[in-house]
This record gives C-alpha cells, structure tokens and sequence, in this order.
C-alpha cells in the first residue's frame, strides 16, 4: 500500500473488531468486551505489527521534516 497508516489503522481496527465480536457472541459484558479487546489488540500489534508500526512512524518524520523545510525556507526568502 501506498499510505502505511491505512494499512496499519486497518490491522488495528480489524484485530479490535473481531475480538470484541468473539467477546459478544460468548454474551460477555460490552463495555467490558470492548475494553478488553482494546488492549489486547493493542498487544498484539505491539508484539506482531512493528515493521508497520515503523513505517507510520518514518511517513511521520518525514511529514514533519518536509513542513520545517518549508519553514526554513520561506524564512530566508528562498522559496
């Protein structure tokens, strides 16, 4: 994928997902299926999503770098 935050938001909200629906159909509590599902998935990509982890946080710098580039620049009236 081209956007690494749609893919890793995706793995995220489908890890959520499916464990707060296992939770549910075995007739657990919501507020608390959706609590628990919060961090286990948290866990799991923690433990099994770090290359896309990575990726999110590299577009991040790079984000952030691009914007202080053009801050520099029209600082010394270069662009």
């Amino acid at each position: 994928m081209k956007n690494p935050w749609i893919l890793y938001i995706t793995i995220r909200v489908g890890i959520f997902s499916a464990i707060l629906a296992i939770m549910l159909a075995f007739g657990f509590d919501p507020f608390f299926s959706a609590l628990i599902a919060a961090v286990v998935s948290l866990a799991i990509s923690l433990i099994f999503f770090g290359k896309q982890r990575e990726a999110v946080s590299e577009a991040i710098y790079k984000f952030n770098n691009k914007k202080s580039d053009k801050d520099t620049q029209s600082e010394d009236g270069t662009a």
